[in-house]
């Protein structure tokens, strides 16, 4: 894992293989496989330049000779290795040495500044110790913070470099420091590997977090790789001449599994820049997409915002994004205004719209289960929203509908997937009737790892899962409508969270993913509050949209809130980066908030 071979030119889109579409037992064998051609993968640093470029078959490599050195730590087979997964190429070479060793790795979110050192320590020592971790392991950036993360392990506070020799005990935490001192560890011959099988855990996974404390998913490597065909093959119809960009982050499931695990169980050239280069200088996304002519790019919502937030009229010229044909968009809730915004902000680039590709899933699916059609330009189903709210009905309406809601349609199940929409007393809804979405398919999770009863309640013995997202059918296409956890009902009115969001970041001043919303118990019953990032000094100014915001929601949505203005960068977000109401809703609970009187009265 040097740097001694660090490529002047990125990896090329063409490939010497005969091309297959993961069909392939395990990631070992895709991996196998890819080596034999000539693409692989390229790292760009946060100017957009290349800072290393990685073939598969180098790759394979240095991912068998990580595998050694693990192997002669004397770890058990299914030993969990925790890696700090940054976007570089040492998370992708310790990823798949597990794979090689029959090892389970376990990438770790990479975000110490979302919450703070403190925060991260607090959650990684968690993460660490829920999953019984016997090798840590991250770049020179994070070392200290992961020290003291094992001594914060209450019940392995002893636990560490100085047992390394210690085989008697598999609990032990056997290694945990750097990349580069992991280099000048030992190896194992390499007859001791032994890869992981299609029966086996190829990874775990974890949750957000967005509405409770991490989980980890077990992932059975038959299960992704069943998840992986279906994207290939059906979902996004991937071919011989395509090549991928992301941005995402290597520890989130579409980042992992759609940017990581589909370019390798398709031998296809994938280009990397880090999130939070992204996140500074979100044009970059655009230059790259020139420069390398991908052809696919996912991203949630917020990605293509900030796009068309930081974008100046006139400048989505200098870039040709005609080769872009699947601008895939998901992870979170996907709202039409979103797109339309994007695809006006870079018309004269090429763009082509009907490229948005809609989608769903989630972590425990191993990643994706719907697909919009890709022939077809992305649908938005217009409901009545007064029905929505009261009814739990979506009754279809024309756009001029005085009470008018889109929802954008995430498509159809791939292949041996099956969707019911249920009620709580778990019967089957028609269609246009709302309840939680409940799943049934060959990629779904086997399990939270140490968590059992939480994964039977939410996996039946029959293989469905519920979601907790909530829903509707129209005829076989999936609509998403939000959260069960998260819906809003004041006075017996369903109110949804990012409609009280969308109020507040329409105001002027104030950016996209700048509100959260989330009730409070009053005395009467629950209170929405609306908490809103604010740079405005100005107290008039202030107040003035204070009154805007909650205005707006009794004009469009019904119901009065309570609106609290934060400053700048205040927001709690989850461990990939997302906003966390149930954070947020905690965090004003404690601090007190308005305290029940003050909700009742201000309404």
């Amino acid at each position: 894992m040097s740097d001694s071979r660090i490529r002047e030119a990125p990896m090329s889109s063409r490939c010497s293989l005969p091309f297959r579409s993961a069909d392939f037992e395990t990631l070992a064998d895709a991996l196998d496989y890819a080596a034999q051609g000539t693409t692989g993968m390229n790292f760009y640093d946060r100017r957009g330049a290349l800072a290393r470029a990685l073939s598969y078959g180098e790759l394979r490599e240095e991912a068998l000779v990580a595998a050694a050195r693990l192997m002669a730590l004397g770890l058990p087979r299914g030993a969990r290795v925790a890696v700090v997964a940054e976007t570089t190429p040492e998370f992708v070479v310790f990823f798949f040495a597990c794979q090689y060793a029959g090892l389970v790795p376990v990438p770790i979110p990479a975000a110490l500044n979302l919450g703070g050192h403190e925060a991260f320590i607090e959650q990684t020592s968690a993460m660490l110790e829920l999953v019984g971790a016997s090798v840590i392991v991250g770049s020179e950036f994070f070392e200290q913070s992961l020290e003291k993360c094992v001594q914060r392990m209450s019940s392995r506070i002893d636990r560490i470099n100085n047992n390394i020799n210690n085989k008697d005990n598999n609990n032990i935490v056997k290694f945990v420091g750097t990349f580069n001192d992991f280099a000048r560890l030992e190896q194992a011959p390499a007859d001791q590997l032994t890869a992981t099988l299609p029966e086996e855990i190829a990874y775990l996974q974890f949750t957000s977090g967005s509405t409770r404390f991490p989980r980890a998913v077990m992932v059975k490597s038959a299960a992704v790789m069943s998840n992986l065909a279906g994207i290939i093959q059906d979902g996004v119809r991937i071919g011989p001449e395509d090549r991928y960009l992301s941005w995402l982050p290597f520890y989130h499931d579409m980042g992992l599994v759609g940017l990581v695990l589909v370019p390798v169980a398709s031998q296809l050239t994938v280009d990397y820049l880090s999130t939070r280069d992204f996140a500074v200088r979100p044009r970059l996304w655009l230059d790259l997409l020139d420069r390398t002519k991908a052809t696919i790019s996912f991203s949630p919502p917020f990605g293509y915002e900030l796009v068309a937030k930081r974008l100046r009229p006139g400048e989505a010229g200098k870039y040709d994004l005609s080769n872009w044909r699947v601008a895939g968009v998901g992870a979170e809730m996907i709202r039409g205004e979103t797109l339309d915004c994007f695809a006006r902000t870079v018309e004269g680039s090429g763009f082509d719209q009907n490229a948005f590709l809609p989608c769903y899933g989630m972590a425990e699916c191993s990643l994706a289960v719907t697909f919009s059609d890709l022939s077809e330009s992305y649908a938005c189903d217009i409901i009545d929203r007064e029905l929505h709210a009261k009814e739990a009905v979506a009754k279809s309406v024309s756009p001029t509908h005085p009470h008018a809601r889109g929802f954008v349609e995430c498509g159809q199940a791939l292949p041996g997937y099956k969707m019911e929409i249920r009620d709580e007393q778990g019967r089957t809804l028609p269609d246009r009737e709302i309840g939680t979405v409940f799943l049934h398919g060959p990629s779904i999770m086997s399990g939270y790892f140490n968590e059992p009863e939480i994964g039977r309640k939410t996996l039946s013995g029959d293989g469905w899962l519920n979601t907790g997202d909530l829903g509707y059918m129209i005829g076989s296409r999936l609509v998403i409508t939000g959260r069960a956890k998260d819906l809003i009902i004041v006075n017996g009115r369903n109110v949804w969270p990012q409609d009280l969001e969308y109020i507040a970041e329409s105001q002027d001043g104030i950016r996209s993913g700048s509100a959260l919303a989330f009730s409070v118990p009053g005395e009467s019953g629950e209170y929405a509050v609306v908490v809103v990032q604010c740079r405005e000094r100005d107290q008039q100014a202030r107040i003035d949209l204070i009154e805007r915001v909650r205005s707006g929601v009794a004009r469009e949505l019904g119901i009065d809130c309570l609106v609290e203005l934060v400053p700048a960068h205040t927001l709690p977000r989850t461990s990939s980066g997302k906003l966390s109401r149930s954070r947020a809703r905690s965090d004003y609970m404690h601090a007190g908030g308005v305290g029940a009187s003050q909700a009742d009265s201000a309404g």
